[in-house]
């Protein structure tokens, strides 16, 4: 009998290697794989994962759901179960890939969280430029929001991804795709700000040289770090959403949509593979869909 460990270890090999994933990706499959080896260890010890069988899994998603897990939880689980059996079957460890009738739960389309022009607005006029890290982090939202990066895209930026002269960043993204997007005017600017004026008189880390935005010990800043700049600018006006750096994700695609910008292009900016995750931002208020019918439509 095969160990989970041993399997699963092999597994994110091949996302690694195989399907270039990022770390936090890899992550997310090995916690989802964890939660099935913890279940069938305590609840099938003698069954090894190349002996799974499609009602084992069953009754593991009827735990997740007795548990009061969310359906996109589940259904993330789910998905990540079926990667790995397909793995197992692509590596020839099984002939017949027991996940393969293993259903999901049935999820609306949920649209994502967005800020309006105004409140994008309050928010980065709150931060302090009088304070040591206020042009850092003035630089970093506004390109968060100017240009449509993820978390990860923004903190492992380097600053010879800058082409100041053409106004454009390049990015290397999911599955280490790279592409360029351009850079706002006023993002520009306060990063050339943050860039020559404060950065410069910061020591450094070995090998944090090249990274763009720094914490006070010259390395490049967390993820986690990004998350509590933008919740104490959001608890300072007073905003009472949960904000993250991917609403200002989210809000420059919707904005760009909104305004009438080419779908095609906004998915390019994103890095989206798929146009169908770019269309999630094609959504329009309800109450304009309707002024714009009784306007224009001749049997309103």
């Amino acid at each position: 009998m095969s160990s989970w460990s041993s399997q699963i270890r092999q597994f994110q090999h091949y996302l690694k290697l195989e399907r270039s994933l990022s770390e936090n990706s890899i992550l997310a499959y090995q916690q989802d794989m964890d939660k099935l080896s913890r279940f069938m260890e305590k609840n099938f010890p003698q069954v090894g994962p190349t002996e799974v069988q499609l009602q084992h899994l069953r009754y593991f998603v009827n735990g997740l759901a007795e548990l009061e897990i969310s359906e996109y939880t589940q259904a993330r689980i789910i998905s990540g179960i079926k990667a790995f059996y397909k793995f197992l079957v692509y590596e020839d460890r099984i002939s017949e890939d027991p996940a393969q009738l293993l259903e999901a739960p049935k999820l609306g389309r949920k649209l994502p969280d967005t800020l309006s022009y105004h409140e994008i607005t309050q928010i980065l006029e709150s931060i302090p430029l009088g304070e040591p890290e206020g042009h850092r982090n003035r630089a970093m939202l506004e390109i968060l929001y100017s240009s449509g990066l993820r978390v990860s895209e923004l903190i492992d930026l380097k600053i010879g991804n800058i082409y100041e002269d053409v106004g454009f960043l390049r990015l290397i993204g999911k599955g280490n795709k790279e592409r360029l997007v351009p850079i706002g005017r006023d993002a520009l600017k306060y990063l050339k700000i943050y860039l020559e004026e404060f950065r410069r008189d910061i020591q450094t880390a070995k090998g944090h040289e090249q990274f763009v935005f720094l914490n006070r010990r010259g390395k490049k800043l967390s993820r986690v770090m990004v998350f509590l700049i933008i919740k104490k600018q959001v608890e300072a006006i007073g905003l009472k959403k949960n904000v993250s750096p991917h609403t200002f994700r989210h809000s420059f695609a919707t904005h760009l949509i909104e305004g009438g910008a080419d779908l095609r292009a906004v998915q390019e900016m994103l890095g989206h593979e798929s146009i169908t995750t770019t269309e999630i931002y094609t959504h329009l208020d309800r109450d304009y869909l309707r002024q714009v019918l009784n306007e224009f439509h001749p049997r309103k």
